[in-house]
């Protein structure tokens, strides 16, 4: 995966949570950002931003890294 491919599936994301802000609370816009990501990315693109997520994650923003933390219990890369 390029870096441009990561940036844009991190600014996805980002863009996920920041839309699900209106929820009364953050545990309510996490589950809607999980089930988004679940119903809407590829396998492909779950994976990729778990692992991002798993790695650095740093410019995830609380609420995105928190569901795709969810999200990890599922599409977690393979051991190697």
């Amino acid at each position: 995966m390029t870096n441009a491919q990561l940036d844009h599936l991190i600014r996805m994301a980002n863009q996920i949570a920041d839309n699900n802000t209106h929820h009364d609370t953050e545990s309510e816009a996490v589950e809607m950002v999980t089930t988004h990501l679940k119903k809407f990315w590829a396998r492909a693109m779950k994976q990729q931003i778990v692992e991002y997520a798993l790695n650095d994650g740093q410019a995830l923003n609380p609420v995105a890294k928190q569901a795709i933390d969810q999200l990890a219990l599922h599409y977690a890369p393979a051991s190697k």
